[in-house]
């Protein structure tokens, strides 16, 4: 069955006339007879639908698409006297058929009182705010129509950005998991073959679950937990590696994907320091709404060979987050010469930005 929608601005500027035309009539039934109010009003109303709707309807928005503002303004002044002359002149023909057709008991007394041109400059308020109320309404409409498509071009720019960001990660992370498992099968099979289950649950998740807006917190940190199993074989007893996983409510949401490129990049440079062990220590802390995500690796004082690929990942990271959660994030990016740390915080209660990516 199909649903009836209202039309609110037709809805909106039918009361509007429907109002002007009763205060029109109430205000000529006390001097006129009830038949010749009704049509009077009726042809007032009409008057100034017709200019006004001119004006608003088809010169406003001509005038702001062609940016011919100075115009309109010549334009308004025009249609406001035309709507004053039209008004007077209708009241002024209800005033003479009651004069001249003896319909009037007080004629005479009216008479006295009644001038085309008093009328006409006593017109002038009313014109005027008819003409302010449906050119000030159109030009609301028209404002808004306009911001609707900004927000929605916004959206689809965001959509496209985000798609982009998304895809850089995938591949990069599959790229990294099939080089170790190259490098183990010439080592160690059976290791090789714990790592290719650990890799199919990976794949699992990014094809199912990574397509989403958001996913439940328990299933991104089942993620993390097998990317960091992923990494501790590759190592084997060359890192230390700890992990501290503290979920309060492992249903709220998050963004997919999201905290993976900190782990990698974690693992990627990490330095093995002179007569010690280098080592990963990561932390992810759920605490009602607030998320906090904490992971530091050892680091070199020697600066290592720059690569494009290792600031992608973080760079995409900060601009997910800017997009996705924008005022509800902190991130913190420490350096030294043996630590390099990150440490993330995020507002989980507040909904994400999400652009349907």
């Amino acid at each position: 069955m199909k649903k009836f929608h209202l039309n609110k601005p037709l809805v909106f500027i039918s009361g509007f006339w429907i109002l002007l035309g009763f205060t029109l009539w109430s205000q000529l039934k006390r001097d006129y007879p009830l038949l010749n109010t009704f049509g009077t009003a009726a042809l007032m109303v009409l008057c100034s639908a017709v200019i006004a709707h001119t004006l608003s309807n088809v010169l406003l928005p001509t005038a702001l698409k062609k940016g011919k503002m100075t115009l309109f303004v010549f334009q308004t002044i025009l249609a406001t006297a035309i709507l004053t002359a039209a008004i007077a002149g209708v009241f002024y023909g209800t005033y003479w058929l009651a004069i001249h057709g003896s319909a009037y008991d007080s004629a005479s007394q009216l008479a006295q009182n009644t001038d085309y041109f008093v009328v006409f400059i006593r017109t002038i308020p009313s014109a005027l705010l008819i003409i302010g109320s449906t050119c000030g309404f159109q030009f609301y409409q028209e404002h808004y129509q306009m911001a609707q498509k900004h927000t929605l071009l916004q959206q689809a720019h965001l959509e496209a950005q985000l798609r982009i960001l998304q895809d850089q990660i995938n591949p990069h992370l599959m790229f990294n998991v099939l080089n170790h498992l190259h490098i183990l099968m010439k080592k160690d099979v059976d290791l090789a073959a714990t790592l290719l289950v650990k890799f199919s649950d990976i794949l699992r998740y990014q094809l199912y679950e990574c397509n989403r807006e958001t996913i439940p917190l328990e299933k991104e940190v089942t993620y993390l937990k097998n990317l960091v199993s992923v990494e501790k074989i590759r190592w084997g007893e060359e890192l230390q590696v700890n992990c501290i996983w503290n979920i309060a409510n492992g249903k709220r949401d998050i963004v997919p994907l999201l905290l993976v490129p900190f782990v990698e990049n974690a693992f990627k440079h990490v330095a093995r320091l002179p007569s010690q062990k280098g080592f990963v220590r990561l932390s992810l802390q759920q605490e009602e709404e607030l998320l906090t995500f904490t992971i530091e690796n050892s680091n070199s004082p020697k600066p290592a060979r720059k690569s494009d690929s290792s600031g992608l990942g973080l760079e995409n990271v900060q601009k997910r987050l800017e997009i996705l959660y924008p005022k509800q994030h902190d991130l913190q990016i420490i350096r030294s010469d043996t630590l390099f740390k990150v440490v993330l915080t995020i507002h989980l209660d507040q909904k994400a930005n999400y652009v349907g990516y």
